[in-house]
């Protein structure tokens, strides 16, 4: 069957007669329903899913790029100082944008899930942190480990490279898995619409018999069985992909606080994707009913 102008009109428009082949109700009916519509649901979340996690591998590749951390270790008697001098050191660096000392009270509470809110930092060997934030152009992190180790020897420079790519790159396989899932649902329906296909074929074998012998076309019949499998996919989905982003609303809004999956949903033009999903839906039910149809078609004669 090929989709010409004139075809697809057909296709839409339906013919009462042929439509009669294809039981309307029934086990084939209720599967492609419920496998269109279950499968969609979770077509949302796994967009969602790589959608955010997108989002996540580019707000931590941008935010740790730009960002660096001074760990000062050195006694009590000489942190102070140490400190001092290397802030002065990074105002006089090319690539620093600013430059400041951390509270105790912040540095309390970056340790507080660990240690507690009661924690007493002169307790602990706790070293002093300096936040350094970089420019666009960034900082020359060997120069400056150079110019720290001569002038501030309890001085630790931490550029983020070591864990800034390993977070990136698991957002980003995470991203991969999200589409990645969405290819296998849309494998599953497309299996589960052949087999419904398969059988309500199987089960119309008479009808179809009796059909070729008044002169109906494989063409005719075979179209049929696409369109209403096609539309009945195109339905299903269309509830599962409604369902799933009501159940995407429902999710807690973003937060710092809580993390990644308080992000997990859709953000501005993002909440347009879904609505591809029964379409593409339709697609594959459409392509799975057509090749099932043409092979048991060819297996009836």
């Amino acid at each position: 069957m090929k989709l010409d102008p004139g075809s697809l009109r057909a296709f839409i428009k339906g013919d009462t007669h042929a439509d009669r082949v294809v039981p309307p109700t029934g086990f084939t009916a209720q599967l492609t329903l419920f496998a269109a519509a279950a499968m969609a649901f979770l077509a949302v979340f796994a967009l969602a899913l790589s959608l955010a996690a997108g989002r996540l591998a580019d707000r931590w590749g941008d935010e740790l790029a730009r960002s660096a951390t001074i760990r000062i270790v050195a006694p009590l008697d000489q942190r102070a100082a140490q400190t001092a001098a290397a802030l002065a050191i990074l105002e006089t660096t090319q690539g620093v944008a600013s430059a400041r000392a951390l509270t105790d009270a912040e540095q309390q509470a970056l340790l507080a899930p660990w240690f507690g809110s009661e924690l007493v930092l002169d307790a602990l060997p706790v070293p002093r942190l300096i936040e350094v934030i970089e420019d666009a152009d960034g900082i020359d992190a060997a120069g400056l480990r150079l110019r720290l180790s001569a002038e501030v020897p309890g001085a630790i420079l931490d550029d983020h490279s070591r864990w800034r790519a390993p977070l990136v790159e698991a957002a980003s396989r995470l991203r991969l898995l999200g589409w990645v899932s969405i290819v296998l649902i849309g494998a599953a329906v497309a299996a589960m619409i052949t087999l419904a296909a398969n059988a309500a074929l199987a089960a119309n074998a008479q009808v179809i018999a009796v059909l070729r012998l008044v002169g109906a076309t494989d063409d005719y019949i075979a179209q049929a069985f696409i369109r209403r499998f096609t539309l009945r996919a195109l339905g299903g989905a269309a509830v599962g992909t409604v369902l799933g982003m009501i159940a995407m609303i429902l999710m807690p809004s973003a937060s710092a606080a809580a993390g990644f999956l308080t992000g997990l949903g859709f953000q501005g033009f993002g909440w347009l994707a879904p609505l591809f999903i029964p379409v593409l839906a339709g697609g594959v039910a459409f392509l799975a009913t057509r090749m099932a149809a043409r092979h048991t078609l060819r297996e009836l004669t």
